[in-house]
């Protein structure tokens, strides 16, 4: 990305379209935390582009002041692929939601992932369908009665970070919709990272999914059911910060800080740079109600990025190859001589 710095504010981002979400909906706190992060960055508007595919979240682009593309269905990972390749100058985010990303388009989700393209992906998890009006979705909890499930969804759901993970992803993070402070300081660092960053936004449809996620993001419960992990900090939570993370054997386990022994340096220390996945594959997989629902920047490892490896390839070719102009590709080979 270009390296100048412009005084820049979250207004600026904000397009003269007007938003059309529902009232109450959390896809206004996911825009106006990036709105906020993308100010901070201090890159000019013109460095960014949007991309999005179907459904609610795929609005996006509509309201940011930016470069942007409405795509279709599940294609928004091959799209921003393609912009990012092609003008490797632009901070390419694409937005897009659990029935978007994870089931139309997961297979372009997991290769984005694996190639290590420097995308930024949002993935906006209601757990539901809701611009097609309630159908079960990719990440929709098993036993799940909706307008395609009426007797409840026999399917066993997506893990959205057991995925990234397992496809050799080298940046996790998860956030609430609520939390706009803990989000803009994600968007942030992910747009910081080199390489395919996935924020996974646990995010109310109060339409046709309200309070999903009320078991761990609401007021009353959530310090105690959701634990927000930052690098080289320890692994503690509890409206008391007297609960921590320890790791008996091959698991981690929830102890009492202060009870059977159990001391503060005993508690596991984040370290989201570690190259191997098996803290944060365990990490990204708690679930409540035997552990907290993990947030923040889960995992954060260098890697090749794609269109640098490509620009790299293509540079090199070049240099090696004898044809360098037209009229070099033209007579090379097998050449006839019309008369």
């Amino acid at each position: 990305m270009n390296d100048l710095q412009v005084n820049i504010s979250p207004k600026d981002f904000k397009s003269d379209q007007e938003v059309r979400w529902c009232p109450g909906c959390g896809n206004h706190a996911v825009l106006a935390a990036v709105q906020k992060a993308l100010s901070e960055l201090g890159i000019p508007r013109e460095n960014f582009a949007f991309v999005s595919g179907i459904g609610c979240s795929s609005r996006f682009p509509y309201y940011m002041n930016t470069y942007g593309f409405h795509g279709i269905h599940g294609r928004a990972a091959a799209i921003a692929t393609g912009v990012k390749t092609a003008n490797p100058e632009l901070s390419v985010w694409e937005i897009t939601g659990d029935g978007d990303a994870l089931a139309i388009g997961g297979n372009h989700f997991i290769h984005a992932v694996r190639r290590n393209v420097d995308i930024n992906i949002i993935l906006f998890n209601n757990e539901i369908y809701g611009l097609t009006k309630g159908q079960y979705s990719p990440t929709s909890e098993k036993g799940l009665v909706t307008k395609t499930s009426p007797f409840g969804t026999v399917e066993d759901p997506f893990s959205v970070g057991e995925l990234v993970i397992g496809a050799k992803g080298k940046f996790f993070a998860r956030t609430l919709d609520s939390n706009v402070a803990l989000s803009t300081q994600i968007y942030i660092e992910a747009a910081k990272h080199k390489g395919t960053s996935v924020v996974e936004v646990l995010q109310n449809c109060v339409i046709f999914n309200e309070g999903i996620h009320d078991n761990v993001a609401g007021k009353e419960v959530r310090d105690d059911r959701t634990i927000i992990l930052r690098h080289g900090e320890p692994m503690i939570f509890g409206k008391g910060n007297d609960k921590g993370i320890i790791l008996e054997g091959l698991k981690l386990r929830v102890v009492k800080i202060g009870e059977g022994g159990y001391s503060l340096n005993d508690i596991l220390v984040h370290d989201a740079h570690e190259p191997n996945p098996g803290i944060h594959y365990m990490l990204a997989n708690m679930r409540y109600p035997e552990y907290p629902v993990a947030l923040g920047v889960i995992r954060s490892v260098p890697g090749n990025t794609y269109e640098t490896d490509i620009k790299n390839q293509i540079d090199e070719i070049r240099k090696n190859s004898a044809i360098k102009c037209m009229d070099d590709l033209l007579l090379s080979g097998s050449t006839w001589k019309v008369e």
